[in-house]
C-alpha cells in the first residue's frame, strides 16, 4: 500500500488552474496524458501522488478537494474522520466524503458528498496535518448509528487500542447521540468495545461472540512455557478449556512480519509457534479465515463444537 502524501495544497481546482493560463482542453489532455488525476468533478491531484493509493486513500485525496470547497466550518466526520487518524475501516461506504458543519446549519447538497450538522465544541474536533476532523471518539460514534454494531465495533476497538480515545470519551459522546438515529448500535458497541481487541478481524470475531452468543475468551494472552519464557501471544484464549483461537497468517502478515521474510516463512513461523503451544501447553487451535467471518452461525457453530470437546457444558 502506498503511503498517503496528498496535502489539501496538492488538490487543484479547475477555477485556479484556469486562472493559470490552462483551458478545459489543456486540463483534459493533462488528465488523458496522465499527469493530473480527477478526484471529482472541478478538483485535480498530481497522479504521482494518488496512483497507487488503496480505496482508503483514495477516499482521503477525493475529501481534500471537497474541503477546498467546503464551508469554512465544515469539517470531516464519520469514517473520512477515522481515516485520518489511521483507524482501519470496515463495513463503512468509501466512496462518499462525511462532512459535518460545526456551526449547526444545514450543509449543500451535492454529489457525493453527505452533510451533517452538529453544534460541536473544540473539544470535539481539530486541524490534523491541515485537515479539519471530528474527534476519533465521535468518529466512532457517528460510524456505529450510521452503519451499525459490527461496523460501529470495529471502529471503536479500532480507536481504543490506539489510544485515540478513552472509553469514557466514548460514552460522552453516546450521551449527546442518544437521540441519534441508529442509537441502539451505539449502546450495543459501548457495551462490547475493547482496547486489547487489535485489528479488524479480531473486532468483528469478537463481535460474533456477542450475537451467537459463545462464551467470551480473552483477547491478545502472552503464554509461556514451564520455564517461564514466552511462546507467543493468541488471538484469543479460552484458558480454562485449554482452547485458543487464531487467525489466518495472511490477515496479520505486513504488521508482524520480520524485515525481509516472505509470506511462506511467515506462514511457516506462524505454524510452527502454534504447534509449540499446543505441544507444551496441551491445547487446541481453532485457525479462522476472512471466508468464516462471512458466515458466523457456521463459524460460530465450529467453536462451540471445539469448546464442547474440551469440557464446555451448556
Amino acid at each position: 500500500m502506498a503511503e498517503f502524501q496528498l496535502s489539501p495544497t496538492d488538490v487543484a481546482l479547475r477555477r485556479e488552474l484556469i486562472a493559470e493560463g490552462f483551458t478545459d482542453r489543456d486540463i483534459r489532455a493533462q488528465v488523458q496524458a496522465g499527469a493530473l488525476t480527477k478526484l471529482r468533478y472541478g478538483a485535480y491531484a498530481p497522479t504521482d501522488l494518488v496512483k497507487e493509493l488503496d480505496e482508503v486513500g483514495l477516499m482521503r485525496a477525493r475529501a481534500r478537494a471537497v474541503l477546498r470547497t467546503a464551508h469554512g466550518s465544515a469539517v470531516l466526520s464519520h469514517q473520512n474522520s477515522l481515516a485520518e487518524h489511521g483507524v482501519p475501516l470496515w463495513g463503512v461506504g468509501l466512496e462518499e466524503t462525511h462532512l459535518t458543519r460545526t456551526d449547526g446549519r444545514a450543509g449543500r447538497r451535492e454529489a457525493g458528498v453527505v452533510h451533517h450538522r452538529a453544534t460541536l465544541g473544540k473539544r470535539w474536533w481539530a486541524v490534523r496535518d491541515g485537515v479539519p476532523a471530528t474527534h476519533p471518539a465521535r468518529a466512532a460514534i457517528e460510524v456505529a448509528t450510521t452503519y451499525g454494531a459490527e461496523a460501529g465495533l470495529v471502529a471503536a476497538c479500532g480507536v481504543l487500542h490506539r489510544e485515540l480515545a478513552t472509553i469514557a470519551e466514548l460514552h460522552d459522546v453516546a450521551a449527546t447521540a442518544c437521540h441519534w438515529p441508529g442509537s441502539l448500535s451505539t449502546r450495543l458497541v459501548l457495551a462490547r468495545a475493547d482496547s486489547r481487541v487489535t485489528n479488524v478481524a479480531e473486532a468483528r470475531t469478537w463481535h460474533l461472540f456477542f450475537e451467537q452468543r459463545v462464551p467470551r475468551p480473552e483477547p491478545q494472552v502472552e503464554v509461556f512455557d514451564e520455564q517461564g519464557n514466552l511462546l507467543g501471544i493468541v488471538d484469543f484464549l479460552w484458558a480454562k478449556l485449554g482452547v485458543f483461537l487464531e487467525f489466518d497468517g495472511r490477515i496479520k502478515y505486513e504488521q508482524h512480519r520480520r524485515p525481509g521474510e516472505t509470506l511462506a516463512d511467515y506462514l511457516m513461523r506462524e505454524k510452527r509457534r502454534e504447534e509449540q503451544i499446543c505441544v507444551q501447553k496441551g491445547w487446541i487451535c481453532i485457525r479462522v479465515t476472512w471466508a468464516d467471518l462471512g458466515r458466523p452461525v457456521v463459524l460460530a457453530r465450529r467453536i462451540m463444537k471445539a469448546l464442547e470437546s474440551r469440557g464446555l457444558m451448556r
